[in-house]
């Protein structure tokens, strides 16, 4: 990160002779902002995050060195930054309502700086340009550490849903179900092949149903998924029977000229349960009638 305007010993000196009068000041101008969230977030934990913040701001400013967050000296301020802006993505505070938090800072501090140099324009000018620099060069930080930990929690949440949209059913002893909806892409491939794995291995299944019923089209690399995932269900000892063979996804496979190779495949759910069973050597049959 770049550097911003010197920072001098007086505006470090200022700010840390002015601590709780700072704080306080400050505590004045948060809450009442329109960007405030009483409703994610308390007013007790805002003046705790504050204090920290403030406190760890002055020790970094004390040491001399303008900022850089790669640095030692700032990294208590980097610490609790990035602790408050993932949190606060989590939360459902927007980036600019993040940044708030730091750039609200600014209105109490100009106005110690006014009080404490109000009759040298010069020195005061020095420092609130560093002020300026400061705060902004910081609520960068926080968009940026907000954006990051909004992507984690939207890739999480992603992950989740493609999990709970893969479930692996025990049809029988020994027969697994793996009903699809939806496009199999790469990712959800990959999501596919690790449940029914992991199934395989605790069930101790032999055979496993890939229902593809609610996928919409089937073209060359759906084919391809399909196969990859049938390969690694027989690397682990389970056979694998493709169901929900539509007469248009047949045509579609034949045209592409996909080769299934020895996979078999059926027209419903019904029929490839009724094959398993067959091949477990079960069968099922209507109950004699009662007179």
């Amino acid at each position: 990160m770049a550097s911003v305007a010197p920072i001098t010993h007086r505006f470090s000196t200022v700010l840390a002779a002015n601590e709780q009068n700072l704080l306080a000041e400050w505590m004045k101008v948060q809450p009442p902002a329109k960007t405030f969230r009483s409703d994610r977030i308390k007013e007790s934990e805002l003046r705790e995050q504050s204090r920290e913040f403030l406190r760890a701001l002055i020790d970094a400013l004390r040491s001399g060195r303008a900022l850089d967050l790669s640095s030692p000296e700032w990294a208590g301020v980097r610490d609790i930054l990035t602790e408050l802006s993932r949190n606060r993505a989590i939360q459902g505070f927007s980036p600019g309502e993040t940044a708030i938090f730091v750039l609200s800072l600014k209105q109490p501090v100009f106005e110690i700086l006014r009080q404490e140099f109000g009759s040298d324009p010069a020195a005061l000018m020095d420092d609130v340009w560093s002020a300026t620099a400061l705060l902004d060069e910081l609520a960068l930080f926080t968009v940026e550490v907000h954006r990051k930990g909004r992507d984690e929690v939207i890739l999480r949440q992603q992950q989740e849903l493609l999990e709970l949209s893969t479930p692996v059913v025990k049809l029988w002893d020994g027969v697994l179900a793996l009903p699809l909806i939806g496009t199999l892409d790469s990712a959800r491939t990959q999501v596919v092949m690790e449940n029914l794995l992991e199934q395989i291995v605790n069930t101790g299944a032999a055979l496993a149903i890939i229902d593809i019923t609610g996928v919409p089209t089937v073209d060359t690399l759906v084919a391809q998924h399909l196969l990859k995932t049938v390969a690694a269900a027989r690397l682990m000892g389970a056979d694998c029977i493709i169901s929900g063979i539509r007469p248009q996804i047949a045509q579609t496979i034949v045209h592409l000229g996909v080769e299934l190779g020895s996979v078999i495949t059926k027209a419903s759910l019904a029929d490839a349960f009724a094959l398993a069973l067959q091949r477990t050597g079960m069968s099922v049959s209507k109950a004699p009638a009662h007179g």
